[in-house]
């Protein structure tokens, strides 16, 4: 459901809610400078979040909804959401556990399987010009995975870094030859898939309901072992039962453990781009490993 146009950013978060959701907010929770929990008439709680892009509010939305359409994970319901304003579930925060951690495994793998239409597909709905965290994030299609991870995921941040001053161009010239060398170091084809897209640590839920839920996610068709380069890259509690219980349900490709490598290209050269340098030398080492 989206809002009415020309409420900005501007607004209370209580009245935002009240107006996407048709019901009076009662109680207002400020959880930081974008992000409000919101109690609506009648006790449900909601999270409202402002987003000044209207373009990544409409990503965020479009993506929860195309990764709820899977019916494999579990998402927050969106409520309601307009150019600057986005309404959604909040979900009670519990504990990591090994079993919950083996279900989110297997119903990840179910939603990658879910597809894409093609690697770079945005969600249903969903802008070409999104964003990853508060990176811009351009979904440009293309059939050959390979050539579209390094031409619309890697070498734009790196672009960057290196405009920034973040990556030095010595440095760069590493990560390029990583990415010439992409063909051969990508494994077997396989199909797109429907990847959450930021899938790390902060955007994996463990709900009190024993489930997991994900939020926040940058969706588009992608390659799985994406997905789960994030989840080592950043930490994941019990991400050896995650990855048993995806094995059961799709079981990767021989060699995927050498290749997680070439996945965090991307999240490391987007976090050098949002973060500095640290994240930078990390991208660099890796490239270095990938290019010998």
């Amino acid at each position: 459901m989206s809002g009415r146009a020309g409420a900005g950013s501007g607004e209370d978060p209580g009245a935002a809610a009240a107006r996407l959701t048709g019901r009076p907010a009662t109680r207002r929770r400020p959880l930081s400078a974008t992000l409000t929990e919101v109690t609506l008439d009648g006790g449900q709680s909601v999270m409202v979040k402002r987003g000044d892009d209207p373009g990544a509010v409409e990503a965020e939305a479009a993506g929860l909804r195309w990764l709820a359409d899977a019916g494999t994970v579990s998402v927050p319901a969106v409520h309601g959401h307009d150019r600057h304003w986005l309404v959604t579930d909040r979900v009670p925060v519990g504990r990591p556990g090994a079993r919950a951690a083996a279900r989110f495994g297997r119903g990840l793998a179910a939603l990658h399987t879910a597809g894409a239409p093609a690697f770079g597909a945005p969600p249903p709905g969903g802008p070409t010009d999104a964003y990853i965290g508060m990176a811009p994030m351009r979904n440009v299609t293309g059939p050959d995975w390979p050539r579209w991870y390094a031409e619309h995921r890697v070498l734009p941040y790196l672009r960057r870094a290196v405009d920034d001053g973040t990556v030095r161009h010595g440095e760069a010239e590493v990560i390029e030859l990583a990415c010439e060398r992409l063909p051969e170091l990508a494994g077997p084809a396989e199909p797109p898939a429907r990847l959450h897209g930021d899938l790390w640590n902060g955007n994996v839920l463990w709900g009190t309901d024993g489930q997991v839920w994900l939020i926040d996610p940058a969706a588009h068709g992608g390659h799985r072992e994406t997905d789960l380069a994030m989840l080592h890259l950043f930490g994941c509690p019990h991400l050896d039962r995650v990855l048993d219980g995806y094995q059961e349900v799709a079981p990767l490709a021989e060699g995927w453990a050498d290749r997680v490598g070439v996945h965090q290209l991307f999240p490391l050269l987007v976090h050098a781009v949002l973060f500095g340098r640290g994240y930078a030398g990390q991208a660099v080492t890796v490239a270095r490993a990938l290019a010998r």
